[in-house]
């Protein structure tokens, strides 16, 4: 029997996989604890909108049929909410389908693409998959330089990456040093806005990409349903861009690539104003809190403008990790991202909250 050897372009291989985190029950049975609280994938604390899971178990008895493939009713309600044109809306299996299919239309070996560092990891994956090289640019006190990303476009230069509020660290990018940074871009750039955490931004000063996005400029902004709406299990998510990006872009988009489980629960969770300001209210009311008790517990930590902020351990962040997770509370440690003692935390419900701080008092 002749054994196949496999082989993968180099730009393969140099792929750092994305390597998710165990199932929350299995962790439990390795650790023998009950009753965790994970705290580490900056998730909705107060779960789904109820108008959400009232649509998905409607839209149950539907599921021998195909999804409406052209998101039709969901892309009517986005539109709708941002007051653009639904030419101008694409759906994605989560904003990460909508980077790679980004990627995939406008990269090519050579092509060059601008990216915060640290940022999240699908840029890089994206990037890498299509040949194209990532150029990093290091944050400047836990923000994106936007002037240093603007040194480096060349006539390589084909995308740039920007996050607001950033992850990990919850730094925002200002409208006017947007404007500063528009107005040095090439036309040739598409520069992607991710804007996963823009409901929580509570500084006025802070960039909306829609308030800059045009039919005649190249300028993606991302949004998702994962956090603010809390639909992270469904994976939705959606770019506004121009049409003739859009055009481009569902030339390669998988027929059926948003569930029909997944566009019920999105346009009725775009409805659902009461859900919404809710978990915002949540949100800011518990990072209020939280940074009161960190100050009076003199520990160092970042203010932010997202549903999660970094907490300075002062010593081996993933030993702080690791000693709070036998304690049932999961964080995430910053060591991957560069920053070696620091943990980060999302926002939970406030008795979830109260156990995070106990803990970390006692760990730290």
């Amino acid at each position: 029997m002749i054994k196949m050897k496999l082989t993968a372009p180099d730009h393969i291989l140099s792929i750092t996989p994305y390597l998710p985190g165990k199932p929350l029950e299995e962790l439990e049975r390795e650790y023998g604890i009950c009753n965790s609280i994970k705290l580490a994938s900056n998730e909705n604390p107060l779960g789904s909108s109820p108008m959400a899971k009232i649509a998905i178990e409607n839209a149950l008895k539907n599921l021998n049929r195909y999804p409406d493939g052209s998101g039709y009713y969901l892309i009517k309600g986005i539109s709708e909410k941002c007051g653009v044109s639904p030419q101008n809306i694409v759906l994605g299996n989560g904003s990460d389908e909508i980077i790679s299919m980004l990627s995939q239309v406008f990269l090519a070996p050579g092509s060059e693409v601008i990216i915060p560092k640290p940022s999240f990891l699908m840029y890089d994956i994206s990037v890498r998959s299509t040949g194209a090289k990532p150029i990093y640019i290091p944050l400047k006190s836990l923000s994106i330089n936007m002037e240093a990303m603007a040194d480096c476009v060349t006539d390589n230069t084909r995308m740039v990456f920007l996050t607001n509020p950033h992850n990990p660290t919850g730094t925002i990018i200002t409208k006017a040093d947007f404007e500063k940074f528009m107005a040095v871009i090439p036309a040739y750039a598409i520069v992607v806005i991710d804007e996963a955490y823009i409901e929580f931004a509570r500084e006025s000063a802070c960039l909306n990409g829609m308030d800059f996005f045009s039919e005649d400029r190249t300028i993606v902004v991302l949004r998702t349903f994962s956090k603010v709406y809390g639909l992270a299990g469904l994976r939705i998510g959606f770019g506004v861009m121009s049409s003739r990006i859009a055009e481009l872009l569902n030339r390669i988009r998988l027929p059926f690539n948003a569930s029909s489980l997944a566009q019920a629960g999105a346009l009725a969770a775009l409805q659902d104003e009461d859900f919404l300001k809710k978990t915002i209210r949540l949100v800011h009311e518990e990072l209020d809190y939280m940074f009161d008790a960190l100050d009076r517990l003199s520990i160092r930590y970042f203010p932010t403008q997202a549903n999660f902020f970094l907490i300075d351990v002062k010593k081996s962040a993933d030993e702080v990790f690791e000693r709070m997770l036998r304690r049932g509370v999961i964080v995430r440690s910053m060591t991957s991202y560069g920053y070696p003692e620091f943990i980060r935390v999302n926002v939970g419900l406030h008795d979830e909250n109260v156990r995070f701080l106990e803990t970390l008092k006692e760990e730290t």
